[in-house]
This record gives structure tokens, sequence and C-alpha cells, in this order.
């Protein structure tokens, strides 16, 4: 058997019904990986077992309480966590039967819990349940690594410290926790459709992951506009997928994808919500940002795309959500719609700003508008500031590039 591939595979859940046992984010984390250390030595030798995800489990949670028991000070913890476990535990046969069994489910709620501030919700989901490391959780959020890891240190103290309970809170309280769960699985999704760093093109295992969350997200709110636009935005992001990479792993903008290759049971049921979303009259950040999918999606061709309507979309998002990021999508609209040279205006101000000065995708946006013109030797200028603070390196490649595209134009200097 492959352990890594199990480990990339299979980790999340296992550590999720671990914490559950354990009661202790650190020592579920440090004890799963002294179990994986175990199956490397012993696996090879005694053969794997039928249930390796239980196997893993088991014999983490054993050494946890041989941890604890050598510890005189934690006798406490050591009988909370006897208590937590069964004597002869064994775990269900499938974690994915039932929404509300669901230990993953449950620890997206435990993380997003009000007493948590909003980034540090995030933040842990993201290094539990996806295994993401604190420097690409630092880049998704655009702050430094040791602010991060600060983060999440404060936020598991909290959790032990206040007894935060694991588990999917009952109907009445669900709604306080919504908004929370929302982004965290929308940022499951984002790292794994454009992971903020490495060499990897992408973690189609995220995206599974995180549409999956999201579905029983909306199972357990049906009304809740918002998770409904979630889910949309997944699956129409999703459903572009096979089409976003060449042969060779390289990049493939929206405008040159072979739209042929995009999956039309995925538009199909991500146009359904999304307007199901924007005509509840309801629709937020995820219902809008779904609308706007769905009109990519639905144009045949690339010259089909209403722009115009796109950035109107973008427009109300920017009311209602205003963002850097928000600002940056919708100025790169407006280019598209009304000409390069008002999207490079509005790019200006936000240049000028600073908010989101370690942002590759804004001097990336700013090379696309000036290649639209003709303005080769600015764009290569905006091209080089873009790879020069670009974290992936596929994206870097895609940089790459358009800048020897631009740099061969008449009268570019190299």
């Amino acid at each position: 058997m492959d352990i890594g591939g199990l480990y990339k595979d299979e980790r999340p859940r296992a550590l999720a019904t671990l914490i559950r046992l354990v009661g202790d984010f650190d020592l579920a984390e440090e004890m799963l990986q002294e179990a994986f250390a175990t199956a490397l030595e012993r696996w090879p030798r005694d053969g794997v077992p039928a249930n390796p995800v239980a196997w893993l489990v088991s014999t983490a949670r054993h050494k946890a309480i041989d941890r604890l028991r050598r510890a005189a000070s934690l006798d406490a913890k050591r009988f909370e966590v006897a208590a937590r476990t069964p004597a002869a535990w064994c775990p269900e046969p499938d974690l994915d039967e039932e929404p509300l069994t669901d230990d993953r489910l449950r620890l997206i709620f435990t993380c997003c819990h009000p007493a948590l501030a909003p980034e540090a919700q995030v933040a842990l989901t993201l290094k539990t349940l996806c295994g993401l490391s604190v420097d690409e959780i630092a880049r998704a959020f655009l702050v430094p690594a040791p602010t991060m890891a600060q983060r999440l240190i404060r936020a598991k103290g909290k959790i032990r410290l206040a007894r935060i309970p694991y588990e999917v809170p009952a109907a009445d309280r669900l709604a306080e926790r919504l908004s929370g769960v929302l982004r965290v699985v929308y940022l499951v999704f984002n790292e794994g459709y454009a992971p903020t760093g490495g060499s990897g093109s992408l973690r189609p295992d995220l995206c599974v992951e995180a549409i999956r969350l999201a579905r029983h997200v909306h199972a357990l709110l049906p009304g809740e506009s918002e998770a409904a636009g979630l889910l949309a935005l997944l699956l129409l992001q999703d459903s572009r997928r096979a089409a976003r990479f060449d042969r060779s792993g390289d990049l493939v903008s929206l405008e040159e994808q072979d739209r042929t290759l995009w999956d039309p049971d995925e538009i199909a049921e991500g146009s359904r919500l999304a307007e199901r979303a924007l005509r509840s009259g309801r629709a937020g950040f995820y219902g809008l940002q779904a609308a706007i999918a769905a009109i990519h999606a639905q144009a045949v061709r690339p010259g089909d795309t209403d722009w115009r309507q796109i950035a109107i979309l973008y427009a109300l998002l920017l009311r209602a959500h205003p963002s850097p990021v928000v600002a940056l999508n919708h100025a790169a609209a407006v280019g598209m719609a009304e000409g390069p040279e008002r999207g490079l205006a509005l790019l200006d101000g936000l240049e000028r700003s600073g908010d989101l000065a370690r942002f590759h995708l804004l001097p990336a946006a700013k090379a696309d508008l000036l290649r639209r013109l003709g303005r080769s030797a600015e764009a290569a200028i905006a091209y080089r500031e873009a790879l020069r603070i670009v974290g992936n390196d596929v994206e870097r490649r895609y940089l790459e590039r358009r800048l020897q595209e631009v740099s061969r134009a008449p009268g570019t200097s190299g």
C-alpha cells in the first residue's frame, strides 16, 4: 500500500475522529503522526490491516492514552480521554453515511465556534482538516507566517480552556456558525483549485472535500440562500477543472480553455442553485459569485461572455462585501466590459492603496489589460512584478509565458 497516498487522502478523516476521541488538537496531530510512522515500520513486515484508517486511529488513540499515563500531572486529562473512548472502540464502517455523524463536519463546526476570531476559525480548520502548512495558510490570508502561527496557537488554547464542544450544534444555533463554516469550505476549495504555493497545479482532493462538505451544509440548512450559493459556486468552478491545465501541466486561461471539456452536469446543477439563490433576493457573497460563475459557464465561446452583466454583479458584490480582492475582480471585469483603459484606472487606485501589495494577481491583471492595449513594454514590467511575488510554480510558468509573449512584441526591450 502507498502509505504516502493514504496519508494525503485519509489524514483529515482520521485526524477529525481522533480529535473527537482525545479532545486535544495538538495531541491528536502528534499521535497520528506517530501512528503513521509505526505503520511505515510494521505494515511492510506484518501486512496492511483490513481497515487501515481504523488501525491508524486506534493506534494513535492508544499512544495518546500512554502519553497521558506517563505524565502524572495530567491524571485528570487521562480519565477524561478514557471516558471519551470506549474500551473496545471501533470506528463507524463508513463515516460518510450520515452528515450529522461526520467527524469532519463536527470539526469544522468546532473550529467555527463564535468564541474564536473569524480568521482563527478558518486558519485552524485549514490546518487540521486539510493539512495545509502554516506558510500556505499565511499566504492565503496575506499575512506573515509567524503571525499565522500565533493565531493557530491561540485558537487551540481557546478551544481547550473554554471546553468548546466537538459537535454539530442544534438547529437553533446553526445560523450563528454558518458564515464561518461557509468561509472555511470556500477557502478549502480555493486551496485545492489554485494552491497558494508549491509546485502542484491542483489538489483535487481538497476540491472534492469542499464540495462534499458544502453539500452537507446545504442539506443541514436547505433554506439558506448562501449555503446554496456556495455549493453552486464550487460546482461551477469545479466544472472547468479538466480544462484548466494542458498536457504539460501548464495553466490555461479561461479565455483559451477547451470548453468541450467542461462538466455539463456540474454546470447544470450549479446554474440551477445559483439562479435559486439569486431569485431569493438574499444572495450574498457566495450567491453573487455563483451568478458570475454561471455567466462564464453558460458562454459557448469566450466572445459570448456577458461582461457587462458580470461587471454589474461585481459592483453589487463590492457594495455589499467591500474588499481589495473583490475590487480587483471588479476592475478586471470593467476592463473587459468597458475597455482596458477604464479597468486600468480602477487598478491604479488599488495600487495606490497598497492593500494588495503582496498579491500577485494585481500586477498580473494590470499586465493583461496593458497587453490587450498593445502597451507591451508596460505589460512586461507588470508581469515581472507579478513574478516577483507569485508563490505557485504553475502560475509562475503561466506568467513567464505571458512575459515572453509581450517581450517579443515590437518596441519592447528585454
